[in-house]
């Protein structure tokens, strides 16, 4: 008889049966006498799979069929078939980052499936394995366990869409440059078929590629969501999250029992599009608050408390009436004024604050039938790249959206007649200090794609163009128009 106590819930609960069986198939014999586990410390909840091959480890050596000695050093966690194979359990990679610094580990026994995600540790003994018996073989020193490329670097990742594929929209494409190279946060607002969504998915075509510390983090949670390939160790690619708009607050920013990341942490280092921004509910939309704002989500339950990484960049699109037709050229939108104000006020004020950039597009702006050959998505990104390259040269970490105050009066200082423009359009926009602050941080990125150290006040009046109010109706009122592209 098999017990296993110390808060054990679901499938860790149920690893007895599975231990059993597999050990039956596998020709071992276990002891007949009453066997407790105890997985400590008692008062932290267990759940998953991952204990079955410790917890086997551990009987074996009891039961005089592996040396006890075999187990010095050693960690080890994967589930049992009940054929006696070992099969893949998710978060082996933050499991291998952790036992790398400890003295007391030397080699870390992993399923075969994971063998390359946790590869990922450097200094630290990674060996994979596939099937009960030859993990027996292993501790009795008979036979040795494949060992994973120590510190792997992650594959090239392929050309994903390109932004050549969108005829006309330059505007449009000016916004997304400007997204990348300072990732800002956009909202794109027009009528239906007119490229919001063809464009959003080609913005991370424009990022810088993953860095090695950022492929990690990012490959951290889809590791821990078992959504990270096996056989690709680290994400080559940044993240795209597109969920639905009838995702969940818990499928958004995570929960649920246990705990699990949503797509806000599914998409750090990444881009999260919300397609149909109207769509989403109320509470949904507003639970992005926070992790807009401080990069970060804090889950409070009564089971527990989690933090999550959250870093990501937001691309969202939306029609801007329930007919779709309101910014049309043509004039065919039949929605009332206050219909209109009434869908746009789906997004709230303190969401919209939190937006760099929003964009009102037009299929007149689509050109159909264009002779002249676009950019492509690598020449786009060169001049993001050299941008962002200017911004380290000044001494600068991190991309503009992400500075701080401090980091705000030293990098993105504005000449006298910036400073003019500014304080006159914020006073008669009614610009918060937030969006004032974000219309710098804009104003700043585009100065950098220019390739001057001086923010000036035709950035800041491009800037400006791009911090228009949502709301009240999407009949122009003056606004200050984007620079063309």
């Amino acid at each position: 008889m098999l017990v296993i106590v110390g808060l054990a819930s679901g499938a860790a609960r149920e690893c007895g049966e599975r231990i059993r069986a597999a050990s039956s198939r596998s020709g071992l014999r276990l002891p007949g006498l009453r066997i407790t586990v105890n997985l400590a410390p008692a008062d932290l909840p267990k759940s998953g799979a991952a204990f079955d091959l410790p917890i086997i480890a551990a009987i074996l050596a009891a039961a005089g069929h592996v040396p006890g000695t075999a187990l010095d050093g050693l960690a080890a966690l994967g589930e049992l078939g009940l054929d006696g194979g070992i099969r893949s359990v998710r978060g082996v990679l933050p499991v291998s980052l952790v036992c790398a610094p400890d003295p007391d580990i030397r080699t870390l026994v992993v399923p075969a499936a994971n063998l390359a995600e946790a590869s990922v540790a450097a200094d630290l003994d990674v060996r994979g394995v596939s099937s009960l018996n030859e993990f027996v073989a292993h501790l009795r020193g008979e036979a040795e366990l494949p060992a994973g490329r120590t510190g792997a670097p992650p594959r090239r990742a392929g050309l994903g869409a390109d932004l050549s594929d969108v005829s006309g929209q330059h505007v449009a494409k000016r916004v997304l440059e400007i997204a990348a190279a300072g990732g800002h946060h956009i909202l794109l607002i027009g009528e239906p078929g007119c490229g919001k969504t063809m464009l959003a998915r080609r913005l991370p075509g424009l990022l810088p590629p993953l860095g090695r510390d950022e492929a990690i983090e990012a490959s951290v949670v889809h590791s821990v969501a078992g959504l990270l390939d096996p056989a690709e160790g680290l994400l080559s690619r940044r993240p795209f999250r597109a969920p639905h708009h009838t995702a969940t607050t818990a499928g958004l920013v995570g929960g649920g029992a246990p705990l699990r990341p949503g797509e806000v942490s599914l998409a750090h280092h990444g881009v999260l599009f919300l397609d149909e921004l109207g769509e989403f509910r109320a509470g949904v939309l507003e639970a992005l608050r926070q992790p807009l704002e401080s990069g970060e989500v804090r889950l409070v339950r009564a089971s527990g408390a989690l933090r999550m990484p959250a870093r990501f960049q937001l691309a969202a699109a939306m029609n801007g009436c329930p007919c779709g037709f309101v910014t049309s050229a043509d004039d065919r939108c039949v929605c009332d004024e206050w219909v209109i104000r009434r869908y746009l006020s789906r997004v709230s004020g303190p969401l919209l604050d939190r937006i760099d950039m929003t964009l009102e597009m037009s299929s007149s702006a689509w050109g159909v039938g264009e002779k002249v050959c676009a950019e492509t998505s690598p020449t786009v990104a060169r001049r993001v790249d050299a941008a962002r390259r200017f911004g380290q040269r000044r001494g600068q970490v991190g991309r503009n959206a992400a500075l701080d105050l401090k980091g705000l009066r030293k990098h993105g200082r504005l000449d006298d007649e910036a400073g003019a423009l500014l304080t006159t359009a914020s006073r008669q926009a009614g610009l918060s200090t937030r969006g004032s602050h974000r219309v710098v941080r804009v104003a700043r990125t585009i100065a950098d794609l220019a390739g001057t150290e001086r923010v000036g006040a035709d950035h800041v009046a491009e800037a400006l163009g791009y911090r228009r109010r949502v709301g009240g109706g999407m009949r122009p009122r003056g606004r200050i128009r984007p620079a063309p592209y």
